[in-house]
């Protein structure tokens, strides 16, 4: 029985990819770091249109964990859940820089010692984490200002926000690398690694509708 794989990350852009029988056959990013709601559940669509399945053929699903945005996360998390469960399988959960920083460490020009992957957080910080010549993480992920990263080679989806911290190495996410080399990487679980509270929060006090104003309730004669 043939096995497909489906591997999705919305913590930057909407990265997809496919791989059969463990072998990367279709990989996919949309640069587009807002509108995943919108876009990721038809583009996962046609992904498999190409391949020549439906959806409901996947037999697992692996997902890039974070860290991220609040929405895109969700949004990438809650689809994978619900693919998954279609497919009666469980969800893979990796996180995201672990993607990257495999795809530098088995790729044409590896690093030759430590290095650093990092993403864009916004705030004028970045979300990173340090790995080994290997690849394998070091410590758990972190998000600061680019000031604090360790003095090592940096690579990954920061590189568009802070080009002049960045060295030659991957900068986008490989989805396809996702779905065919997941469980060569650390489970992460199944929650999102946001690593700091969202930008939008809940109001803690009531504000009136009436500003400025009083209604004084005046007796019947």
């Amino acid at each position: 029985m043939t096995t497909w794989t489906l591997g999705l990350d919305t913590s930057t852009d909407i990265c997809l990819g496919l791989a059969r029988d463990g072998q990367v056959v279709a990989s996919e990013l949309i640069a587009d770091r807002r509108g995943h709601a919108e876009k990721l559940m038809p583009a996962v669509v046609e992904l498999c249109r190409g391949q020549g399945i439906a959806v409901s053929d996947v037999t697992e699903v692996a997902v890039g964990l974070g860290p991220g945005p609040f929405t895109g996360l969700r949004v990438g998390i809650v689809t994978a859940h619900t693919i998954a469960s279609l497919a009666g399988t469980t969800m893979h959960g990796v996180c995201s820089l672990d993607v990257v920083a495999w795809q530098w460490a088995h790729g044409e020009q590896p690093p030759t010692g430590d290095f650093v992957i990092a993403s864009d957080a916004r705030r004028k910080e970045l979300y990173w984490a340090r790995y080994g010549a290997d690849g394998r993480r070091i410590g758990e992920p972190q998000v600061s200002a680019p000031s604090e990263l360790p003095d090592l080679p940096v690579a990954g989806p920061g590189r568009e926000a802070w080009p002049q911290i960045f060295v030659d190495g991957p900068d986008t996410l490989d989805a396809g690398v996702l779905a065919a080399h997941w469980a060569e990487l650390p489970d992460a679980g199944s929650d999102a690694l946001y690593l700091r509270k969202p930008d939008a929060v809940a109001p803690t006090t009531r504000k009136s509708t009436l500003v400025g104003q009083r209604l004084t309730l005046k007796a019947p004669r």
